[in-house]
C-alpha cells in the first residue's frame, strides 16, 4: 500500500473533496500508472451527480495520461516507464470486442461503471479511514497522483510524440469521441457535408475531423462567440449562432437540400430533432451528447425516417480501438491536422471545483487537470 492525492466524489452535487487516499499496487492483468495529466470531462459529472450506479465515495477520472510505475502479474508488452494514455475498458472476448467495437462490448457496463474490480468486489483506493472507495471508473479512475487501471485500458504512446505527456489524456475519451463519430461511426466521405451541433471539446474534434476527412461543409452551431471563432480557425466551412435565428433556416440557407451527416454533443431534444429535420436525403445523425434528463426522448415521424432512408445512430468512444486510433490522432496531430492542444487549458487538480465551474461557464473549452 502506498498513498496519493486524489479528488474524492463524496455525493451528488457535492464539490470534490482532495485527499489523502491509499491505493493497492497492480493486481493480475493490472498496471499502476503515475497520472501526469487526467481530461475533466462531462461524462465525470453526470457519475458524480445523476448516476447511482458509481458507488460514493470514489474517484472519477477517465483521460488519463501517465508513466507506469509497476505492472502486474501476466501483463505482457508494457513495462516499468513506459509513456501512456488511458482508455476505457472491455473485455476482449465477446461479439461486438471481436468485431473491432470493444466499446460495444457485452460487459461495458460493469467494467467501466460499477467502480470495482469485477472478479471479487475489491477496489485499489480506500480513505484515511479505511473506509472504501470506489476505483476502475472507465477502467482507471485518474483524478489521482496514481491510479490502477485494467492493462488493456492502456496505449501506449509513440516514441516522437512533440505533445506534453499530460495534455494526452482527453485523446483516451472526448477527443476520440468527437473524431471517431466522424471518421469512424459516419464514415464522413470527401464532399460530404457535414453539421456538428455544440463547440466544445467533442464537437471541436468532430470538426478537425471533418476536415481531415475532406467534407465539402464543415458547420459548428454554437452560441459562444469565441468557440465559432476557433471553429472557423480549425477547418470549419461556416458557423450558425443558434441564438440569432431560425436554427432550420439557418441550416437549408446553407445546404438547402439538407445535410449529410450531423452531429450531436447537445443531448438537447429539441437541437437534435432540429438535426433529423434537416438531413439530406439517406442523411444519417449521430448522437454523443447525454441529456440533462435520463428520460428524454426524441419524435420521431416514421414515415418521413423511412421515405427518405435517414438514419439515427448512438455513439460510444467513437466506436474506435484506442490502441488503433489515439496513434492515427496523434499521427495527424504530427502533421498539424489534429491540433487538439490549442483546446485545452490546465488546473493543478487540488483546482478541481474551480476547474468545474470554468468549464461550465464556457470559459474555457478542454480542462486537463494536473495532479
Amino acid at each position: 500500500m502506498t498513498t496519493c492525492t486524489a479528488a474524492v466524489a463524496r455525493g451528488a452535487h457535492q464539490p470534490f473533496t482532495i485527499e489523502q487516499i491509499s491505493v493497492g499496487g497492480p493486481r493480475a492483468g493490472e498496471v499502476l500508472v503515475r497520472i501526469a495529466g487526467v481530461g475533466l470531462c462531462h461524462t465525470d459529472l453526470v457519475f458524480r451527480d445523476q448516476f447511482d450506479a458509481f458507488v460514493k465515495p470514489g474517484v472519477l477520472g477517465h483521460e488519463g495520461a501517465g508513466v507506469i510505475e509497476a505492472v502486474g502479474e501476466g501483463v505482457s508488452g508494457l513495462v516499468v516507464g513506459d509513456r501512456v494514455v488511458l482508455g476505457f475498458s472491455s473485455c476482449g472476448g465477446c461479439p461486438r470486442c471481436d468485431e473491432h467495437l470493444p466499446s460495444y462490448c457485452q460487459n461495458f457496463v460493469p467494467m467501466n461503471y460499477a467502480g470495482m474490480r469485477l472478479d471479487d468486489g475489491s477496489t485499489a483506493y480506500s480513505d484515511a479511514g479505511g473506509e472504501r472507495v470506489s476505483s476502475h471508473f472507465f477502467g482507471q479512475s485518474s483524478f489521482a497522483m496514481l491510479a490502477v487501471t485494467r492493462a488493456r485500458n492502456v496505449v501506449k504512446v509513440p516514441d516522437g510524440t512533440a505533445v506534453p505527456l499530460e495534455l494526452l489524456g482527453p485523446l483516451g475519451c472526448g477527443l476520440m469521441t468527437g473524431a471517431g463519430a466522424v471518421m469512424k461511426s459516419m464514415a464522413c466521405k470527401a464532399g460530404s457535408s457535414l453539421i456538428v451541433f455544440g463547440g466544445g471539446p467533442v464537437g471541436l474534434a468532430a470538426v478537425m475531423a471533418g476536415k481531415v476527412q475532406d467534407c465539402s461543409h464543415v458547420i459548428l452551431v454554437e452560441p459562444v462567440a469565441a468557440r465559432r471563432g476557433i471553429a472557423l480557425e480549425l477547418g470549419a466551412t461556416h458557423v450558425i449562432d443558434p441564438v440569432s435565428g431560425d436554427l432550420g433556416e439557418a441550416v437549408r440557407a446553407i445546404l438547402p437540400l439538407g445535410v449529410d451527416a450531423a452531429l450531436d454533443t447537445t443531448g438537447n431534444v429539441g437541437v437534435i430533432e432540429t438535426g433529423l429535420a434537416n438531413l439530406a436525403p439517406h442523411g444519417i445523425i449521430g448522437l454523443v451528447g447525454v441529456p440533462k434528463d435520463m428520460t428524454a426522448s426524441i419524435s420521431v415521424n416514421i414515415a418521413a425516417l423511412m421515405t427518405p432512408g435517414l438514419r439515427i445512430i448512438g455513439i460510444i468512444e467513437g466506436d474506435a480501438v484506442p490502441q488503433d486510433f489515439i496513434p492515427e490522432l496523434l499521427a495527424l496531430n504530427a502533421k498539424g491536422q489534429f491540433p487538439f492542444e490549442r483546446l485545452v487549458q490546465t488546473f493543478p487538480l487540488s483546482q478541481i471545483n474551480e476547474a468545474v465551474e470554468v468549464q461550465a461557464k464556457g470559459q474555457c473549452i478542454k480542462v486537463v487537470l494536473i495532479p
